[in-house]
Parts: structure tokens; C-alpha cells; sequence
């Protein structure tokens, strides 16, 4: 599945969001399998990990996978298609393998901001980052860490993945439908 990205060229550093959702992939004759008591095929998903640009709105990139890609693997596919430099790079803990790091750094350089939230058990690696944001978390809580590490924006990709959505299955149009009194 091709996925038409909007791309913006920009000029300065930008802020990476990367969130994933789930897909429900189904051949359509769940009506067929309710009516007739036939058995039920087990349906399958895919994942769609989208990369946004909080300050355009604009997504940098997206990549449809299958269920059994974990999102830190993933996560490479996603990047290689970004032209822009990155100064600052969210998402949630599922991104927070050993791996994420390197990827990112690999990427877009050592100057880059990765704000993941560590886990709860988390304890002091290699990575001084993410020791930073232990130590924060633990000295001040999650919900202040949140606050200062700019980690509640993320929170807008959904509503944005949500909206854009919504607005492109209404381009598509509204199905002709024929009022019965």
C-alpha cells in the first residue's frame, strides 16, 4: 500500500512525532460467515507507524507493516524516507528498545533530542538521555517529565492522524442513498 505523503520542504530542523496504530484487515464477508453460521476466519492486522511534523501538520512519512514487525523494528523503514533534519524526536515507550537510539543517531546525527519515556522499572544504562530522563522522572514524577520534555505534544499526532482521515474519507464523498417515506 502507497501512502501519499505531504511533504514540505523545509529549510530548518524540525520536531519528529511517530506514533502506530493497529489495522484490522478482513475480506469482507464477515456478513456472509454471521448469516450462514460458517466458520470464522481469523482476521489479520498491519500496523501503520506514521512520522509527523507537529509545527506543518504535515506527515513526513508513513510505512504499513505486518503484525509481527515490532515498532523499534520498524522503526528504520520509517526513517529512511525523511530528507529533513531533525533536531527533536518523540514517541512512546514502544520505541524505547536499545535500538532506538543508534537508529536515530545514525540518522540524524548526535545532536538529536530523543524524548521516550523510560519504563517504570527503568534503571541507568549507556545511554545519557535516557539517564537524564530517569533521573527526572524519578526526582520530579512522569507528569512534570511530560511537562518539561515537551513529551505532551505527542498526544497531537493522534488527533491529527484522526482529523486528516475524517477530512479524506469526506473528499472521497458521501454515498447516494434513497429516501423511503
Amino acid at each position: 500500500m502507497k501512502i501519499a505523503q505531504d511533504r514540505r520542504a523545509s529549510d530548518k530542523s524540525i520536531t519528529l512525532i511517530v506514533d502506530s496504530t493497529g489495522l484490522k484487515i478482513h475480506d469482507g464477508c464477515g456478513w456472509h460467515e454471521e448469516k450462514h453460521g460458517t466458520r470464522k476466519v481469523r482476521k489479520t492486522w498491519r500496523k501503520l507507524h506514521i512520522a509527523l511534523d507537529p509545527d506543518t501538520g504535515a506527515s513526513a512519512a508513513a510505512e504499513l507493516i505486518a503484525e509481527h514487525v515490532g515498532d523499534e523494528t520498524a522503526l528504520r523503514d520509517l526513517l529512511a524516507s525523511i530528507e529533513s533534519d531533525v533536531a527533536q524526536f518523540l514517541a512512546d515507550g514502544a520505541y524505547g528498545g536499545p535500538g532506538v537510539a543508534d537508529c536515530l543517531v545514525d540518522k540524524f546525527g548526535p545532536e538529536i533530542e530523543i524524548i521516550i519515556p523510560p519504563p517504570k522499572n527503568a534503571v541507568p544504562g549507556a545511554n545519557i538521555q535516557r539517564n537524564q530522563h530517569i533521573d527526572a522522572v524519578a526526582e520530579h514524577g512522569r507528569m512534570k517529565w511530560q511537562s518539561q520534555t515537551g513529551y505532551n505534544q505527542r498526544s497531537r499526532v493522534e488527533a491529527q492522524i484522526a482529523s486528516k482521515a475524517l477530512n479524506r474519507m469526506t473528499a472521497l464523498g458521501r454515498a447516494a442513498y434513497e429516501r423511503v417515506f
